[in-house]
């Protein structure tokens, strides 16, 4: 008795099934999206340009990372987690007198320290090569942390509103009268405690 033959399976179209297979999953799929941090660049300047601006050694907030990632501000080794503080120490100290008051500052009005942060204050952020993005992103969120601090007690003195509260309620805002007015609010704290963020990069 011969063998029966075994029908054979027509494959043609699997090559077209797994490839709509594929082209779904693609579609549908949602991938991760790395976070970016913003950041304004200064204005660029001619090589030819007579640039001449002098800040006090008092009024720049010294930061430096090395490249194993530790940390010294004023010279002087700190905690990750304490750098909010100490950033929030320097913006709010007051410690200018004359044209160089603060009459909103609440800190210990150190002459040493900074004069006023709307004029005066900088950030100071030196890098290594070697420095990990992890860690140049936990300074960045630190020092950003301090200036909304800031930024959200000024808006409740003066508006009793919360920072957040109002960046939202401005990007939500319908073009008018209202979203100009939250507009003015915004640029009105801002002025308060501008973000003043000097970086470098040791070669």
């Amino acid at each position: 008795m011969g063998r029966r033959k075994i029908p054979e399976i027509n494959a043609g179209s699997m090559a077209d099934i797994a490839f709509l297979l594929l082209i779904f999953f693609l579609v549908t799929t949602t991938m991760n999206q790395d976070r970016i941090l913003t950041a304004k660049l200064p204005p660029w300047l001619p090589d030819n340009a007579n640039v001449d601006i002098i800040i006090k050694e008092k009024n720049i907030f010294k930061i430096l990372v090395s490249k194993d990632d530790v940390l010294l501000v004023e010279n002087e080794r700190m905690n990750i987690k304490d750098l909010r503080q100490a950033a929030i120490n320097f913006l709010d100290n007051g410690g200018g007198t004359g044209e160089n008051s603060c009459s909103y500052c609440k800190g210990k009005k150190d002459p040493k320290s900074s004069d006023n942060p709307a004029v005066k204050a900088v950030m100071s952020l030196k890098n290594d090569r070697g420095t990990s993005n992890k860690m140049y992103m936990s300074i960045q969120n630190e020092l950003i942390a301090a200036y909304n601090f800031l930024r959200n007690r000024s808006s409740l003195e003066k508006y009793d509103l919360d920072w957040a509260t109002l960046e939202e309620e401005y990007k939500d805002a319908s073009p008018g009268p209202k979203k100009a007015a939250l507009k003015k609010k915004i640029k009105a704290i801002k002025a308060l405690w501008p973000k003043k963020i000097s970086e470098s990069v040791n070669k």
